[in-house]
């Protein structure tokens, strides 16, 4: 299993409409095959900025994901809020206490 980053920068006048996408799809984006985690972060000092964490179970998962219509269509609907590019990371989670 490993993790996916995802840090989005956007418009400030466009974070609502994100918000109102990210809650009708989440449902969707947690049950594709080989997600078993998603999580959304907002930023504390600036409001515009989210980070997702999704845990794969492999990265094939994640792939098939990334080539479906759901996550076209998710980021049709994202790309055109960004202030800036998304930044992703693929991480090996090492050590998890709670």
């Amino acid at each position: 299993m490993f993790v996916r980053i995802v840090k989005m920068v956007f418009l400030e006048d466009k974070v609502a409409d994100f918000l109102l996408n990210f809650n009708t799809v989440k449902e969707q984006i947690r049950n594709v095959p080989g997600c078993r985690f998603l999580e959304l972060y907002r930023d504390k000092d600036k409001p515009q900025v989210f980070f997702t964490y999704s845990y794969w179970e492999r990265e094939q998962d994640l792939e098939n994901y990334r080539n479906s219509a759901l996550f076209k269509s998710v980021w049709a609907d994202t790309k055109p809020l960004f202030a800036q590019n998304a930044e992703a990371w693929s991480v090996d989670k090492l050590v998890s206490m709670e």
